[in-house]
């Protein structure tokens, strides 16, 4: 108790009393469970994305036997719900500053539910394909919504946590897509594949229930001039009345609202509806919002190009490719790999507040071109060899596994995390919705392009591909990324503008906070 209170004084500016209590090791704060709640209804968004995923790895072959389509029409199929989602990310940034990111989410999941339910009662493949466009823009709007929700509900000690959330959804969407593939898969052909997408309505139902219990992200609240219904917000997710009433401080700050201006409702410079965020945010730039962008879409780009879309969705022709003929063989081993990308990003979301993005990045990639260079050293050996050669076989599913298994603990988290997070606060919708447009483009490029590429340069081939465009990531990761562990969203332009000399700016903003902290002190005494 003694300990609370004198991190309460400390907190408020307060004098203290030394007590013998106050010597003891200071308390981990505890993770606020009411924000872990809602941070978890927004990111089931991401469930739906990764159900599709992991569905249509096993369904397009059900697809493609019952439908007699060629591998074209399949790469079309499976990538282009990727474009279409371009349309939803690009809407859902203007869209939720102008309802809010909690009606957004809404939005998100009615959108989704419907696409499945036409996916799962087409009659043939342009409805089928129809179904996918509107998914797709479903699954656009969730992308964006989800982590921006997320990452402004948090406390800055538990935001690297908590914005992981939808890429540990993403993962389990796709664990329960490749259950249901084997579930479904005893079906007749014209069944299976329908019950597999159809199915996918559920989640989207379950999302639009709970949601109703999530509040309205408090810097909305704050850009609207509704600081009343934000107070009472940030009181709910933060871990002290002291912490919430700095966190408002902040909020009120970026959006330029006076702080002694503390009614319930305030004039506020410009309402945030989205005008004049296109302009600050390509065509005149400041130095660290120019250093953000690159960040947030480089970050995008190289998750996607370094090819975990054709490991995942593609996982049942690899393993075909490796020397797996039986169809259920085939099915439980991409099983295997949903179970091991599930467990490597649950994993991840502990340690990103402890180990910070940077290490972890940096590590995944890593990890992740090694594994890339072994798959394709495999898949090389087995397509020059007519005989069955055993250990390349263990090792292209070694790899596989390993592969999904470093993306899961690093990259696929941190790329969420860190581009919700960096963005000025009135440059944070349009900002990340930039990021998802380039995220679903370069997926969809990726997972349209993978049989014909493996077809053109063998399946070794696009894998070492692969493995080189991770490795140009980690150079980019490593001179352009500043660690933002235990920064404010306030502070990241300070961190940002200097590029690969973003060391300096890190130098200055350590000073600032040094200097603040001394000017407390005396003046405490």
């Amino acid at each position: 108790m003694a300990d609370q209170t004198a991190e309460d004084k400390a907190i408020s500016g307060q004098p203290k009393n030394t007590l013998i209590a106050d010597f003891d090791p200071p308390q981990k704060p505890k993770r606020n469970k009411f924000a872990i709640a809602c941070a978890i209804l927004a990111c089931m968004t991401s469930i739906l994305l990764g159900y599709d995923i992991g569905v249509m790895s096993g369904a397009n072959l059900f697809i493609q036997e019952d439908l007699k389509i060629n591998d074209v029409q399949i790469q079309i199929l499976t990538g282009t719900l990727n474009i279409y989602s371009l349309i939803g990310s690009g809407l859902a940034g203007r869209t939720s500053d102008w309802i809010g990111r909690r009606y957004t989410v809404v939005l998100s999941g009615v959108i989704f539910f419907v696409g499945a339910i036409l996916m799962g009662v087409a009659p043939g493949y342009a409805f089928l394909m129809f179904g996918r466009f509107v998914a797709g823009i479903g699954v656009g709007y969730g992308l964006m919504i989800s982590p921006v929700y997320t990452a402004e509900i948090s406390p800055t000690l538990s935001r690297g946590f908590l914005t992981s959330f939808p890429e540990v959804f993403v993962n389990l969407g796709i664990l329960l897509g490749y259950v249901s593939n084997y579930a479904f898969s005893k079906l007749r052909p014209h069944l299976a594949w329908r019950f597999m997408l159809g199915i996918g309505a559920l989640p989207a139902i379950i999302l639009v229930i709970g949601v109703l219990a999530m509040p309205e992200s408090p810097r909305w609240l704050v850009m609207q001039g509704r600081l009343g219904d934000a107070k009472r917000v940030l009181n709910k997710i933060s871990a002290s009345k002291e912490e919430a009433q700095l966190r408002l401080d902040d909020i009120k700050e970026a959006a330029g609202i006076a702080k002694d201006l503390d009614d319930d409702v305030v004039p506020v410079p410009k309402k945030s509806r989205g005008e004049g965020v296109w302009k600050d945010l390509i065509l005149h730039p400041t130095p660290a919002v120019r250093h953000i962008l690159i960040a947030a879409l480089g970050i995008h780009f190289f998750e996607q190009a370094s090819g975990i879309d054709s490991v995942v969705l593609y996982s049942p022709r690899i393993f075909q490719k490796a020397g797996i003929k039986s169809y259920d063989h085939k099915l439980l081993a991409t099983v295997a790999v949903g179970f091991v990308k599930t467990i490597a990003i649950l994993v991840a979301t502990f340690f990103l507040d402890r180990f910070g993005r940077r290490r972890l990045l940096l590590t995944s990639v890593a990890g992740m071109v090694f594994s890339l260079v072994c798959l394709a050293v495999g898949l090389t050996i087995i397509d020059d060899h007519h005989d069955k050669v055993p250990w390349a076989i263990a090792l292209c599913i070694t790899m596989v596994l390993l592969n999904v298994a470093f993306f899961s603990i690093g990259l696929g988290p941190i790329t969420w995390v860190y581009s919700s997070e960096i963005f000025p606060l009135r440059l944070r919708a349009q900002g990340v919705s930039m990021g998802v447009a380039v995220n679903r483009l370069t997926s969809g490029a990726i997972s349209m392009s993978f049989l014909s590429l493996y077809k053109a340069i063998t399946i070794g081939g696009a894998f070492f591909l692969y493995a080189g465009i991770a490795a140009v990531s980690w150079v980019f990761f490593y001179t352009m990324l500043p660690e933002t562990r235990g920064r404010t969203l306030e502070d990241m332009e300070v961190l940002f503008g200097k590029y690969h000399r973003w060391r300096q700016a890190k130098a200055v903003l350590e000073q600032s906070k040094q200097g603040d902290a001394n000017e407390n002190k005396s003046q405490v005494k």
